[in-house]
């Protein structure tokens, strides 16, 4: 069941289509590995996203994405986008480089399918640092979670970059 702010993904919006298009943004030799960064970071996604924003976002992807997403428990402690970013290098064996590659390469055709009005509603619900993941400047300030209030800046490199 989806919220009234909520539309199915797009009419000819196929899963395979999904493939092509990160294929495409990442740059990547073939289909497979495309679905790989499809898969992993759709279920990273998937454990940091809550509320309408999360059912409102699985409307919108293809049938095979959604279920990739949706198959997660959500965290019960949001990361940063920094955060999910390594968090998601450990998870998959990949690089902090690399991995942010693939985010932005799953991530840009996620916020065509699921259009502006909804990519800010998510951006908002999550942590500092998404904006950038989703091809977007941070334009709001960091907020302090408990998470990051006794840190310092160094131990925040790329959030930092992110408010600025």
């Amino acid at each position: 069941m989806t919220s009234p702010m909520s539309a199915p993904a797009p009419a000819g919006t196929s899963y395979s289509a999904l493939l092509e298009r990160v294929r495409y943004e990442g740059a990547y030799p073939t289909r497979e590995r495309a679905e790989e960064s499809v898969r992993s970071v759709l279920a990273a996604l998937g454990r940091q996203l809550v509320g309408d924003e999360r059912v409102d976002l699985a409307a919108r992807l293809p049938v095979e994405a959604a279920l990739v997403f949706t198959a997660q428990v959500p965290a019960t402690t949001p990361l940063t986008g920094w955060e999910f970013v390594k968090d998601l290098a450990h998870r998959t064996g990949g690089s902090p480089a690399t991995t942010r590659w693939d985010v932005g390469a799953v991530l840009a055709p996620v916020a065509k399918l699921a259009g502006p009005e909804l990519v800010d509603r998510v951006i908002d619900r999550l942590p500092s640092g998404y904006a950038l993941l989703f091809g977007r400047a941070e334009l709001r300030p960091h907020r302090r979670t408990a998470r990051t209030a006794g840190t310092t800046s160094a131990a925040r490199p790329f959030a930092d970059r992110e408010a600025a």
